[in-house]
């Protein structure tokens, strides 16, 4: 093998675990936004023409954000998007991912709480040089109920941890992230 097959298959490598990389943020980006109530932030994960497939309704990606706002705020006080794994194919400028997702939710009232285990099933296109996604097909594969503990008041063990929210106040939007403020358990 010369020095130049070499830098080709070093420079290939590299370009594949960019690729990877930036595709892994896109979907991981999507669901902080579902998480922090940031439409934006959903919307900057999808193509103008994207689209997201949610039971048998499509809706469009740049819209998506507003729509799980409004349908994850209707049914629950608190929801986490948890991305396990991810298998990922790529050809060129278009890549086929399958992302494991648990999603958590404290329901209204936060006497219960809901755990939907599934998956997204991605379409994603580099356009412009960003990874983006094109469409969507989400599953859901397992559903659990259970009671929940720590939004109705009662203490989690260690308590007083920092306390979440569902907007541009969370810590997680904080620069420099400093050890003040924040609302507790």
């Amino acid at each position: 093998m010369t020095n130049d097959d070499r830098f080709a298959a070093l420079e290939h490598k590299l370009q594949y675990l960019t690729d990877r990389q930036e595709i892994l943020d896109c979907v991981t980006r999507n669901s902080r936004g579902n998480d922090r109530f940031d439409a934006e932030l959903v919307a900057s994960s999808y193509h103008a023409d994207g689209w997201h497939e949610l039971g048998s309704s499509r809706i469009p990606g740049p819209e998506y954000g507003n729509h799980a706002n409004h349908a994850h705020g209707a049914i629950a006080d608190v929801n986490l998007h948890n991305v396990t794994m991810q298998t990922c194919e790529i050809d060129g400028d278009v890549a086929h991912a399958e992302s494991y997702v648990i999603g958590l939710f404290a329901d209204k009232g936060a006497l219960s709480s809901r755990m939907l285990a599934g998956r997204y099933i991605d379409r994603l296109e580099r356009r412009d040089g960003a990874w983006r996604i094109v469409l969507r097909r989400a599953t859901v594969e397992v559903v659990m109920e259970g009671n929940a503990i720590m939004p109705n008041g009662l203490a989690p063990p260690g308590s007083n941890y920092l306390k979440g929210s569902r907007d541009r106040s969370d810590p997680s939007y904080h620069r420099p992230l400093t050890s003040d403020g924040g609302e507790r358990w």
